[in-house]
Protein backbone atom coordinates (compact mmCIF):
# COMPACT_ATOMS: atom_id res chain seq x y z
CA UNK A 1 0.00 0.00 0.00
CA UNK A 2 1.47 3.38 -0.90
CA UNK A 3 2.04 6.75 1.45
CA UNK A 4 -1.18 8.38 -0.47
CA UNK A 5 -3.36 5.15 -0.17
CA UNK A 6 -2.93 5.00 3.56
CA UNK A 7 -3.03 8.73 4.26
CA UNK A 8 -6.82 8.27 1.85
CA UNK A 9 -7.85 5.51 4.78
CA UNK A 10 -7.01 8.14 7.64
CA UNK A 11 -9.21 10.60 6.32
CA UNK A 12 -12.10 8.27 5.79
CA UNK A 13 -11.56 6.64 9.10
CA UNK A 14 -14.50 8.49 10.72
CA UNK A 15 -18.01 8.19 9.33
CA UNK A 16 -21.21 9.75 11.18
CA UNK A 17 -23.73 6.72 10.50
CA UNK A 18 -22.28 4.89 7.56
CA UNK A 19 -19.52 2.54 8.08
CA UNK A 20 -15.77 3.82 8.64
CA UNK A 21 -14.19 2.83 5.24
CA UNK A 22 -11.24 3.45 2.91
CA UNK A 23 -11.02 5.55 -0.37
CA UNK A 24 -12.03 3.47 -3.30
CA UNK A 25 -12.86 3.70 -6.87
CA UNK A 26 -14.67 1.18 -9.38
CA UNK A 27 -12.54 -1.88 -9.39
CA UNK A 28 -9.99 -2.80 -11.76
CA UNK A 29 -9.89 -5.39 -14.17
CA UNK A 30 -8.35 -8.25 -12.93
CA UNK A 31 -5.88 -10.56 -15.58
CA UNK A 32 -4.63 -13.85 -13.85
CA UNK A 33 -7.06 -16.45 -12.96
CA UNK A 34 -8.32 -18.01 -10.07
CA UNK A 35 -6.50 -21.41 -10.62
CA UNK A 36 -3.60 -19.48 -9.71
CA UNK A 37 -5.13 -18.47 -6.57
CA UNK A 38 -3.86 -20.32 -3.36
CA UNK A 39 -5.98 -23.73 -3.96
CA UNK A 40 -9.23 -24.35 -5.99
CA UNK A 41 -11.65 -21.78 -6.96
CA UNK A 42 -14.57 -23.55 -5.74
CA UNK A 43 -14.02 -23.46 -2.10
CA UNK A 44 -11.66 -22.80 0.43
CA UNK A 45 -7.74 -22.79 0.30
CA UNK A 46 -5.29 -25.76 0.65
CA UNK A 47 -3.16 -27.41 3.61
CA UNK A 48 -1.70 -24.74 5.88
CA UNK A 49 1.95 -24.43 6.13
CA UNK A 50 4.68 -21.50 6.00
CA UNK A 51 3.24 -17.98 5.58
CA UNK A 52 2.90 -17.38 1.83
CA UNK A 53 2.23 -13.44 1.99
CA UNK A 54 4.92 -10.84 1.27
CA UNK A 55 5.03 -8.24 4.05
CA UNK A 56 6.15 -4.90 4.37
CA UNK A 57 6.17 -2.01 6.53
CA UNK A 58 3.05 0.33 6.54
CA UNK A 59 2.97 3.97 5.67
CA UNK A 60 0.78 5.96 7.60
CA UNK A 61 1.17 8.13 10.93
CA UNK A 62 -1.58 5.77 12.73
CA UNK A 63 0.13 2.41 12.28
CA UNK A 64 2.71 1.51 14.90
CA UNK A 65 5.94 0.76 13.81
CA UNK A 66 6.13 -3.27 14.05
CA UNK A 67 2.31 -3.38 11.71
CA UNK A 68 3.03 -4.59 8.88
CA UNK A 69 0.77 -5.13 5.29
CA UNK A 70 0.02 -7.77 2.52
CA UNK A 71 -2.02 -8.25 -0.38
CA UNK A 72 -4.07 -11.91 -0.82
CA UNK A 73 -5.63 -12.70 -4.03
CA UNK A 74 -8.47 -14.44 -4.02
CA UNK A 75 -10.99 -15.31 -6.88
CA UNK A 76 -13.72 -12.83 -7.23
CA UNK A 77 -16.25 -15.61 -8.02
CA UNK A 78 -15.69 -18.86 -6.83
CA UNK A 79 -17.78 -20.72 -8.33
CA UNK A 80 -15.46 -20.09 -11.64
CA UNK A 81 -12.47 -21.61 -11.81
CA UNK A 82 -10.93 -19.15 -14.29
CA UNK A 83 -12.42 -16.46 -12.34
CA UNK A 84 -10.22 -13.04 -12.46
CA UNK A 85 -8.32 -12.59 -8.98
CA UNK A 86 -8.98 -9.24 -6.48
CA UNK A 87 -7.32 -8.13 -3.74
CA UNK A 88 -7.57 -8.30 -0.16
CA UNK A 89 -5.41 -5.54 1.76
CA UNK A 90 -4.20 -7.50 5.22
CA UNK A 91 -2.30 -6.31 8.04
CA UNK A 92 -1.04 -7.55 10.99
CA UNK A 93 0.76 -6.73 14.27
CA UNK A 94 3.21 -9.65 15.59
CA UNK A 95 2.83 -11.49 18.83
CA UNK A 96 4.81 -10.09 21.42
CA UNK A 97 6.53 -12.84 23.22
CA UNK A 98 7.34 -15.94 21.05
CA UNK A 99 7.27 -18.61 23.78
CA UNK A 100 3.78 -18.14 24.19
CA UNK A 101 2.35 -17.73 20.58
CA UNK A 102 -1.06 -19.28 20.47
CA UNK A 103 -2.18 -18.43 16.68
CA UNK A 104 -3.87 -15.64 14.75
CA UNK A 105 -6.31 -13.17 16.14
CA UNK A 106 -8.71 -12.00 13.30
CA UNK A 107 -10.13 -8.82 13.70
CA UNK A 108 -13.68 -8.94 11.93
CA UNK A 109 -14.72 -5.50 11.40
CA UNK A 110 -18.68 -4.48 11.25
CA UNK A 111 -20.66 -2.85 8.85
CA UNK A 112 -20.64 -4.16 6.15
CA UNK A 113 -18.57 -1.36 4.91
CA UNK A 114 -15.79 -1.28 7.64
CA UNK A 115 -12.40 -1.84 7.65
CA UNK A 116 -9.78 -3.47 10.19
CA UNK A 117 -6.99 -2.45 8.86
CA UNK A 118 -5.43 -0.13 11.13
CA UNK A 119 -7.16 -2.13 14.37
CA UNK A 120 -3.96 -4.26 14.56
CA UNK A 121 -2.44 -0.79 15.92
CA UNK A 122 -5.82 0.57 17.16
CA UNK A 123 -8.25 -1.08 19.26
CA UNK A 124 -6.21 -4.38 19.49
CA UNK A 125 -3.68 -2.17 21.57
CA UNK A 126 -6.38 -2.53 24.17
CA UNK A 127 -6.90 -6.19 24.52
CA UNK A 128 -4.73 -7.33 27.56
CA UNK A 129 -0.83 -7.94 27.48
CA UNK A 130 -1.10 -12.13 27.67
CA UNK A 131 -3.43 -11.75 24.68
CA UNK A 132 -0.94 -9.49 22.47
CA UNK A 133 1.43 -11.70 23.39
CA UNK A 134 -0.38 -14.89 22.66
CA UNK A 135 -1.85 -13.80 19.04
CA UNK A 136 -0.64 -12.30 15.70
CA UNK A 137 -3.29 -9.42 15.18
CA UNK A 138 -5.00 -9.82 11.82
CA UNK A 139 -6.70 -6.82 10.12
CA UNK A 140 -8.08 -6.70 6.41
CA UNK A 141 -10.07 -4.60 4.15
CA UNK A 142 -12.92 -6.86 3.00
CA UNK A 143 -13.54 -7.50 -0.94
CA UNK A 144 -14.73 -4.64 -2.13
CA UNK A 145 -13.41 -1.93 0.21
CA UNK A 146 -10.18 0.24 -0.77
CA UNK A 147 -7.10 -0.64 -0.96
CA UNK A 148 -8.77 -3.62 -1.38
CA UNK A 149 -9.97 -4.16 -5.13
CA UNK A 150 -12.04 -1.70 -4.97
CA UNK A 151 -16.19 -1.22 -6.15
CA UNK A 152 -18.40 1.86 -6.91
CA UNK A 153 -21.74 3.23 -8.09
CA UNK A 154 -21.63 6.42 -9.12
CA UNK A 155 -24.35 7.44 -7.14
CA UNK A 156 -25.83 11.08 -7.39
CA UNK A 157 -24.19 13.49 -4.18
CA UNK A 158 -28.43 13.79 -3.08
CA UNK A 159 -27.98 10.05 -2.75
CA UNK A 160 -25.08 9.47 -0.07
CA UNK A 161 -27.33 10.88 2.81
CA UNK A 162 -27.64 8.81 5.23
CA UNK A 163 -31.28 10.07 5.47
CA UNK A 164 -31.48 8.68 1.96
CA UNK A 165 -29.91 5.43 2.20
CA UNK A 166 -32.00 4.67 5.01
CA UNK A 167 -35.81 4.38 3.98
CA UNK A 168 -37.16 6.70 5.51
CA UNK A 169 -41.09 7.05 4.28
CA UNK A 170 -42.34 10.70 3.62
CA UNK A 171 -43.99 12.49 6.44
CA UNK A 172 -47.58 11.05 5.26
CA UNK A 173 -45.97 7.53 5.46
CA UNK A 174 -45.84 7.48 1.46
CA UNK A 175 -43.08 4.88 0.73
CA UNK A 176 -43.15 6.07 -3.06
CA UNK A 177 -40.05 8.35 -3.18
CA UNK A 178 -38.22 5.66 -1.21
CA UNK A 179 -39.31 2.94 -3.91
CA UNK A 180 -38.03 5.03 -6.53
CA UNK A 181 -34.80 5.68 -5.15
CA UNK A 182 -34.46 1.90 -4.53
CA UNK A 183 -34.69 1.61 -8.58
CA UNK A 184 -31.93 4.45 -8.63
CA UNK A 185 -29.67 3.32 -6.67
CA UNK A 186 -29.82 0.12 -7.54
CA UNK A 187 -29.69 0.72 -11.87
CA UNK A 188 -26.46 2.90 -10.65
CA UNK A 189 -24.75 -0.11 -8.63
CA UNK A 190 -25.65 -2.64 -11.69
CA UNK A 191 -24.46 -0.10 -14.56
CA UNK A 192 -21.39 0.83 -12.55
CA UNK A 193 -20.20 -1.94 -10.44
CA UNK A 194 -18.75 -4.17 -12.62
CA UNK A 195 -18.99 -8.29 -12.10
CA UNK A 196 -17.44 -6.91 -8.43
CA UNK A 197 -20.72 -5.87 -7.37
CA UNK A 198 -22.13 -9.58 -7.68
CA UNK A 199 -19.67 -11.18 -5.99
CA UNK A 200 -19.53 -9.52 -2.18
CA UNK A 201 -22.36 -10.94 0.48
CA UNK A 202 -20.98 -12.88 3.15
CA UNK A 203 -20.25 -16.05 2.40
CA UNK A 204 -17.44 -15.07 -0.20
CA UNK A 205 -16.13 -12.92 3.20
CA UNK A 206 -16.24 -16.05 4.80
CA UNK A 207 -14.03 -18.00 2.25
CA UNK A 208 -11.33 -15.18 1.93
CA UNK A 209 -10.89 -15.22 5.47
CA UNK A 210 -10.36 -18.96 4.90
CA UNK A 211 -8.03 -17.98 2.43
CA UNK A 212 -6.07 -15.44 4.37
CA UNK A 213 -5.71 -18.81 7.29
CA UNK A 214 -4.33 -20.52 4.70
CA UNK A 215 -2.05 -18.04 3.39
CA UNK A 216 -0.86 -17.02 7.22
CA UNK A 217 0.07 -20.72 7.24
CA UNK A 218 -2.35 -21.30 9.84
CA UNK A 219 -4.82 -24.83 10.78
CA UNK A 220 -6.57 -22.84 12.54
CA UNK A 221 -8.11 -19.12 13.39
CA UNK A 222 -9.18 -17.23 16.22
CA UNK A 223 -11.56 -14.07 16.22
CA UNK A 224 -12.89 -11.51 17.20
CA UNK A 225 -16.14 -10.00 15.32
CA UNK A 226 -17.86 -7.00 16.09
CA UNK A 227 -21.55 -6.46 15.08
CA UNK A 228 -21.65 -7.24 11.42
CA UNK A 229 -18.51 -9.05 12.15
CA UNK A 230 -20.29 -11.48 14.24
CA UNK A 231 -22.58 -12.45 11.57
CA UNK A 232 -19.11 -12.91 9.01
CA UNK A 233 -17.79 -14.93 12.19
CA UNK A 234 -21.09 -16.91 12.25
CA UNK A 235 -20.97 -18.13 8.83
CA UNK A 236 -17.18 -18.67 8.86
CA UNK A 237 -18.13 -20.85 11.91
CA UNK A 238 -20.39 -22.48 10.47
CA UNK A 239 -18.70 -23.05 7.06
CA UNK A 240 -15.06 -23.92 8.79
CA UNK A 241 -16.46 -25.02 11.83
CA UNK A 242 -13.11 -27.43 12.21
CA UNK A 243 -10.57 -24.11 11.51
CA UNK A 244 -11.70 -21.89 14.12
CA UNK A 245 -10.35 -21.78 17.94
CA UNK A 246 -11.16 -19.20 20.36
CA UNK A 247 -14.32 -17.02 18.75
CA UNK A 248 -15.81 -14.23 20.44
CA UNK A 249 -18.96 -12.87 18.84
CA UNK A 250 -19.22 -8.97 20.00
CA UNK A 251 -22.73 -7.13 19.85
CA UNK A 252 -24.64 -10.03 17.95
CA UNK A 253 -26.85 -9.64 14.44
CA UNK A 254 -29.96 -12.14 14.12
CA UNK A 255 -28.91 -15.24 11.76
CA UNK A 256 -32.60 -15.17 10.28
CA UNK A 257 -32.01 -17.80 7.11
CA UNK A 258 -34.57 -16.13 5.49
CA UNK A 259 -34.61 -12.56 5.65
CA UNK A 260 -30.81 -11.75 7.16
CA UNK A 261 -30.20 -7.80 6.96
CA UNK A 262 -33.73 -7.42 6.76
CA UNK A 263 -34.28 -8.17 10.54
CA UNK A 264 -31.00 -6.58 11.26
CA UNK A 265 -32.90 -3.22 9.62
CA UNK A 266 -35.82 -4.08 11.39
CA UNK A 267 -34.42 -4.48 14.76
CA UNK A 268 -33.86 -1.11 14.79
CA UNK A 269 -37.31 -0.67 16.22
CA UNK A 270 -36.84 -2.44 19.42
CA UNK A 271 -33.11 -1.33 19.76
CA UNK A 272 -34.44 2.46 19.75
CA UNK A 273 -36.87 1.43 22.47
CA UNK A 274 -34.40 -0.04 24.10
CA UNK A 275 -32.03 2.74 24.20
CA UNK A 276 -33.91 6.03 23.94
CA UNK A 277 -35.50 5.89 27.81
CA UNK A 278 -31.31 6.31 29.04
CA UNK A 279 -30.88 9.08 26.43
CA UNK A 280 -34.16 10.72 27.76
CA UNK A 281 -32.99 10.06 31.53
CA UNK A 282 -29.71 11.77 30.71
CA UNK A 283 -30.73 14.41 28.62
CA UNK A 284 -33.09 15.37 31.43
CA UNK A 285 -30.46 15.16 34.30
CA UNK A 286 -30.34 18.83 36.14
CA UNK A 287 -26.31 19.05 36.10
CA UNK A 288 -26.32 18.42 31.63
CA UNK A 289 -25.62 21.42 29.80
CA UNK A 290 -27.07 19.80 27.10
CA UNK A 291 -30.50 19.23 29.10
CA UNK A 292 -33.28 18.83 26.68
CA UNK A 293 -35.99 18.42 29.49
CA UNK A 294 -36.95 19.07 32.89
CA UNK A 295 -38.22 15.67 33.01
CA UNK A 296 -37.18 12.40 31.29
CA UNK A 297 -40.57 11.22 30.77
CA UNK A 298 -41.08 14.65 28.60
CA UNK A 299 -38.20 14.25 26.05
CA UNK A 300 -39.97 11.75 23.96
CA UNK A 301 -43.14 13.63 23.32
CA UNK A 302 -40.65 16.92 23.32
CA UNK A 303 -38.47 15.08 20.13
CA UNK A 304 -41.73 13.45 18.26
CA UNK A 305 -43.13 16.83 18.44
CA UNK A 306 -40.35 18.58 17.01
CA UNK A 307 -39.64 16.20 14.29
CA UNK A 308 -43.17 16.34 13.21
CA UNK A 309 -43.01 20.00 12.82
CA UNK A 310 -39.45 19.56 11.05
CA UNK A 311 -41.58 17.49 8.71
CA UNK A 312 -43.72 20.42 7.86
CA UNK A 313 -41.02 23.13 7.87
CA UNK A 314 -37.70 22.01 7.52
CA UNK A 315 -34.68 24.50 8.59
CA UNK A 316 -31.81 25.22 5.80
CA UNK A 317 -28.77 23.52 7.06
CA UNK A 318 -25.73 24.69 4.54
CA UNK A 319 -23.41 22.49 3.97
CA UNK A 320 -24.80 19.45 5.18
CA UNK A 321 -26.64 16.34 2.83
CA UNK A 322 -29.17 17.18 2.28
CA UNK A 323 -29.01 20.94 2.59
CA UNK A 324 -32.16 21.71 5.12
CA UNK A 325 -32.71 19.88 8.69
CA UNK A 326 -36.26 18.05 8.25
CA UNK A 327 -38.08 15.27 10.39
CA UNK A 328 -35.92 12.76 8.80
CA UNK A 329 -32.41 14.03 9.87
CA UNK A 330 -33.10 14.55 13.17
CA UNK A 331 -34.51 10.62 13.41
CA UNK A 332 -31.66 9.60 11.69
CA UNK A 333 -29.32 11.71 13.52
CA UNK A 334 -31.57 9.95 17.00
CA UNK A 335 -30.29 6.55 15.48
CA UNK A 336 -26.85 7.59 14.74
CA UNK A 337 -26.17 9.03 18.44
CA UNK A 338 -28.03 5.65 20.03
CA UNK A 339 -24.72 3.92 19.30
CA UNK A 340 -23.26 5.14 22.69
CA UNK A 341 -23.80 7.11 25.05
CA UNK A 342 -20.72 9.59 24.40
CA UNK A 343 -22.56 10.39 20.94
CA UNK A 344 -25.61 11.77 23.26
CA UNK A 345 -24.39 15.13 23.06
CA UNK A 346 -24.56 15.33 19.50
CA UNK A 347 -28.25 15.01 19.49
CA UNK A 348 -29.81 16.79 21.81
CA UNK A 349 -27.54 19.77 21.04
CA UNK A 350 -28.96 19.28 17.84
CA UNK A 351 -32.83 19.44 19.27
CA UNK A 352 -32.06 22.56 21.48
CA UNK A 353 -30.90 24.18 17.82
CA UNK A 354 -34.13 23.43 16.22
CA UNK A 355 -36.24 24.28 19.33
CA UNK A 356 -34.83 27.81 18.98
CA UNK A 357 -35.28 27.74 15.04
CA UNK A 358 -31.64 27.51 14.29
CA UNK A 359 -28.96 25.02 13.30
CA UNK A 360 -25.58 24.01 14.60
CA UNK A 361 -22.36 23.89 11.95
CA UNK A 362 -23.06 20.76 9.49
CA UNK A 363 -21.24 17.49 10.82
CA UNK A 364 -18.09 17.11 8.72
CA UNK A 365 -18.17 14.80 6.24
CA UNK A 366 -15.68 12.18 4.89
CA UNK A 367 -14.42 12.49 0.94
CA UNK A 368 -16.93 11.66 -1.66
CA UNK A 369 -15.12 9.14 -3.06
CA UNK A 370 -15.07 7.32 0.36
CA UNK A 371 -18.73 7.45 0.45
CA UNK A 372 -19.58 6.01 -2.75
CA UNK A 373 -17.13 2.99 -1.89
CA UNK A 374 -18.53 2.38 1.40
CA UNK A 375 -22.32 2.58 -0.07
CA UNK A 376 -21.27 0.06 -2.64
CA UNK A 377 -19.67 -2.24 -0.44
CA UNK A 378 -22.83 -2.02 1.76
CA UNK A 379 -25.46 -2.43 -0.73
CA UNK A 380 -23.61 -5.21 -2.92
CA UNK A 381 -23.04 -6.85 -0.17
CA UNK A 382 -26.55 -6.69 1.54
CA UNK A 383 -28.10 -7.24 -1.79
CA UNK A 384 -25.94 -9.92 -2.72
CA UNK A 385 -26.72 -12.37 0.80
CA UNK A 386 -30.63 -12.20 0.12
CA UNK A 387 -33.04 -11.37 -2.23
CA UNK A 388 -35.80 -9.05 -0.36
CA UNK A 389 -39.31 -8.99 -1.45
CA UNK A 390 -40.66 -6.88 -4.60
CA UNK A 391 -44.14 -6.44 -3.19
CA UNK A 392 -44.47 -2.58 -2.97
CA UNK A 393 -48.36 -3.54 -0.67
CA UNK A 394 -46.13 -5.20 1.59
CA UNK A 395 -43.71 -2.71 2.22
CA UNK A 396 -46.85 -0.05 2.54
CA UNK A 397 -48.56 -2.44 4.90
CA UNK A 398 -45.49 -3.35 6.92
CA UNK A 399 -44.29 0.70 7.06
CA UNK A 400 -48.11 1.55 8.30
CA UNK A 401 -48.02 -0.99 11.33
CA UNK A 402 -44.37 -0.03 12.53
CA UNK A 403 -45.31 3.79 12.68
CA UNK A 404 -48.47 3.07 14.41
CA UNK A 405 -45.84 0.64 16.63
CA UNK A 406 -42.64 2.58 17.00
CA UNK A 407 -43.26 5.83 16.02
CA UNK A 408 -39.71 6.43 17.31
CA UNK A 409 -38.51 5.28 13.88
CA UNK A 410 -41.34 6.43 11.40
CA UNK A 411 -41.83 3.03 9.82
CA UNK A 412 -38.21 3.20 8.37
CA UNK A 413 -37.18 -0.26 9.70
CA UNK A 414 -39.42 -2.04 7.42
CA UNK A 415 -39.17 -0.25 4.34
CA UNK A 416 -38.06 -1.16 1.02
CA UNK A 417 -34.38 -0.47 0.97
CA UNK A 418 -32.35 -0.55 -2.72
CA UNK A 419 -32.50 -4.06 -2.46
CA UNK A 420 -35.94 -4.85 -3.00
CA UNK A 421 -35.19 -2.94 -6.43
CA UNK A 422 -31.62 -5.23 -7.02
CA UNK A 423 -31.63 -6.68 -10.17
CA UNK A 424 -28.64 -9.90 -9.38
CA UNK A 425 -29.93 -12.68 -8.17
CA UNK A 426 -27.77 -14.28 -4.84
CA UNK A 427 -25.69 -16.84 -6.21
CA UNK A 428 -26.45 -19.02 -3.28
CA UNK A 429 -28.97 -19.23 -0.16
CA UNK A 430 -27.83 -17.58 3.22
CA UNK A 431 -26.13 -19.88 6.01
CA UNK A 432 -28.31 -21.30 7.95
CA UNK A 433 -26.13 -21.00 11.99
CA UNK A 434 -26.51 -24.23 13.78
CA UNK A 435 -24.94 -25.93 16.72
CA UNK A 436 -23.10 -28.55 14.92
CA UNK A 437 -19.46 -27.73 15.67
CA UNK A 438 -16.84 -27.11 18.21
CA UNK A 439 -18.26 -25.51 21.67
CA UNK A 440 -15.81 -22.67 21.01
CA UNK A 441 -17.97 -19.36 20.46
CA UNK A 442 -18.38 -16.60 23.45
CA UNK A 443 -20.86 -14.16 22.72
CA UNK A 444 -20.49 -10.73 24.24
CA UNK A 445 -23.97 -8.90 24.13
CA UNK A 446 -24.75 -5.32 25.80
CA UNK A 447 -28.37 -5.20 27.42
CA UNK A 448 -29.01 -1.57 25.33
CA UNK A 449 -27.83 -1.29 21.89
CA UNK A 450 -29.44 0.38 19.40
CA UNK A 451 -28.23 -1.29 16.34
CA UNK A 452 -28.14 -5.23 17.39
CA UNK A 453 -30.61 -5.58 19.99
CA UNK A 454 -30.21 -8.05 22.90
CA UNK A 455 -33.61 -9.80 21.19
CA UNK A 456 -31.53 -10.26 17.50
CA UNK A 457 -28.79 -11.76 19.88
CA UNK A 458 -30.69 -14.34 21.52
CA UNK A 459 -31.68 -16.01 18.33
CA UNK A 460 -28.21 -16.23 17.34
CA UNK A 461 -27.64 -17.99 21.15
CA UNK A 462 -30.33 -20.20 20.18
CA UNK A 463 -29.43 -20.47 16.83
CA UNK A 464 -25.68 -21.96 18.27
CA UNK A 465 -26.98 -24.32 21.22
CA UNK A 466 -24.29 -25.93 22.60
CA UNK A 467 -21.86 -24.24 20.74
CA UNK A 468 -21.56 -21.02 22.08
CA UNK A 469 -22.24 -19.24 25.98
CA UNK A 470 -23.33 -15.52 25.80
CA UNK A 471 -22.50 -13.02 27.99
CA UNK A 472 -25.14 -10.19 28.51
CA UNK A 473 -23.47 -7.24 29.93
CA UNK A 474 -25.87 -4.60 31.78
CA UNK A 475 -24.57 -1.48 29.59
CA UNK A 476 -25.59 0.85 26.81
CA UNK A 477 -24.23 1.36 23.46
CA UNK A 478 -22.93 -0.72 20.48
CA UNK A 479 -19.84 -2.64 20.75
CA UNK A 480 -19.50 -4.07 24.46
CA UNK A 481 -16.24 -5.75 24.79
CA UNK A 482 -13.25 -3.16 26.02
CA UNK A 483 -15.57 -0.21 24.65
CA UNK A 484 -19.19 0.38 25.70
CA UNK A 485 -19.44 -2.94 27.97
CA UNK A 486 -18.46 -3.12 31.59
CA UNK A 487 -15.67 -4.57 33.70
CA UNK A 488 -17.20 -7.69 34.18
CA UNK A 489 -17.67 -8.47 30.51
CA UNK A 490 -14.17 -7.44 29.65
CA UNK A 491 -13.04 -9.50 32.25
CA UNK A 492 -14.98 -12.72 31.10
CA UNK A 493 -13.76 -12.19 27.47
CA UNK A 494 -10.38 -11.43 28.20
CA UNK A 495 -9.83 -14.90 30.10
CA UNK A 496 -11.50 -16.62 27.04
CA UNK A 497 -8.82 -15.24 24.92
CA UNK A 498 -5.96 -15.57 26.74
CA UNK A 499 -6.26 -19.30 28.17
CA UNK A 500 -9.84 -20.43 26.76
CA UNK A 501 -11.81 -20.57 30.10
CA UNK A 502 -15.83 -19.91 29.24
CA UNK A 503 -18.62 -19.09 31.72
CA UNK A 504 -20.18 -22.56 32.27
CA UNK A 505 -23.16 -21.19 31.16
CA UNK A 506 -24.56 -17.91 30.26
CA UNK A 507 -24.04 -15.07 32.29
CA UNK A 508 -25.45 -12.27 32.87
CA UNK A 509 -22.82 -8.80 34.17
CA UNK A 510 -24.49 -5.94 36.58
Amino acid sequence: MTHSTRSRVRRGAALAGVCAVVLGLTAPAATASASAALGSGSGSAGSPGRDSLTWSTCAGATALPRQQCATLKVPMDYADPHSPLIDIAVSRVPGEKTTARRGVLFLIPGGPGNSSLDDPSGKGQRLPQEVRDAYDLIGFAPRGLAPSTAVGCGLDHADLATSRLRPWPAPDGSIDGNLATARRLSDACARNGGELIKNLGTVNEARDLDRLRAALGERKISAWGVSYGTYVGAVYSQMFPRRTDRIVLDSNDNPDPDRVNRAWIAAHEQGVEDVFPDFAAWAAAPANPDRVAERAADVRPLFLRLAARLDRAPLPWPGANPEELNGNVLRQTMLDSLYAPAKYPALAKLIRAAERGTVPPAPASPPEAVLQNVTAVAAGTLCDDVAWPHDAAAYEKDVAASREEFPLTAGMPRNAMLCAAWPFPPKGPPVRITGDGPANVLMVQNRRDVATPLSGALKLREAFGGRAVMVTVNSTGHDAYLANGNACGDRVVSRFLADGTRPAADLYCR
